[in-house]
């Protein structure tokens, strides 16, 4: 191999990790945008005391849900999970799937936001990979900030789990849905192979400016 091989070689690679960067930096403003929407009508938004005592926040964005018959849904987001200090970590980034059979038809997107609610709730998609509702109960949230989990025995699940559809289904459930690290996204974005507990911990080096304003929009979402 020549010089101009090698060279061109590089180049390749240069081009290639750029663009996935790129497609994790608009997946993170896809997840501040769909974050900052959800809060903003009083009466439909996620209460704030959930986002304050939650210990961590998976946004999904634009999930897809298609089917006739056998329907499945996919979908890739990042996951936050609350430091010591009472901040926000950096973001792993995570990918949904699942399927389901029955009578249905159509195509839906769905933007998603689960409520991590206890560091136990968190540990199997720290490891990698976790089953909805087998590993873990998850339940749909309460909405508007004056709700109050205690006053509804579906917030005993570990789970919450929010959304706004779009499409032909009437509903979206996450039940039976796998959700695991995106590792090519997250190579892509931090520029090496780590795994997401190294990342949730604050061991990724250099992660880029997007990263702030994710945090900034959690930090938001808690005072609104």
């Amino acid at each position: 191999m020549n010089g101009r091989t090698i060279a061109a070689a590089a180049l390749a690679v240069a081009a290639a990790v750029a663009q996935g960067d790129a497609g994790q930096v608009r997946k993170i403003e896809d997840a501040v945008r769909v974050l900052e929407e959800m809060m903003k009508e009083s009466d439909k938004s996620i209460p704030t005391s959930l986002i304050r005592d939650c210990a961590g926040i998976a946004v999904i964005p634009d999930v897809i849900r298609a089917g006739l018959v056998v329907g499945g849904r996919h979908g890739k987001g990042v996951l936050a999970v609350r430091t010591s200090s009472g901040g926000w970590s950096d973001p792993s980034f995570i990918d949904i799937k699942g399927g389901s059979v029955g009578w249905q038809a159509g195509v839906q997107s769905a933007d998603i936001v689960l409520v991590f609610r206890t560091p136990r709730s968190l540990e199997k998609i720290v490891e990698g990979d976790f089953t909805v509702g087998a590993d873990i109960g998850v339940a749909a949230g309460p909405l508007g900030r004056a709700a109050e989990a205690s006053t509804d025995s579906a917030l005993k699940a570990e789970i919450l789990s929010y959304s706004r559809s779009r499409g032909l289904y009437a509903g979206l459930t996450l039940q039976g849905s796998s959700i695991r690290e995106d590792r090519k996204a997250n190579r892509a974005f931090y520029g090496s192979d780590i795994a997401p507990k190294d990342i949730l911990a604050g061991k990724a080096a250099g992660a880029p400016e997007a990263v702030s304003k994710l945090k900034a929009a959690l930090a938001e979402a808690e005072k609104k």
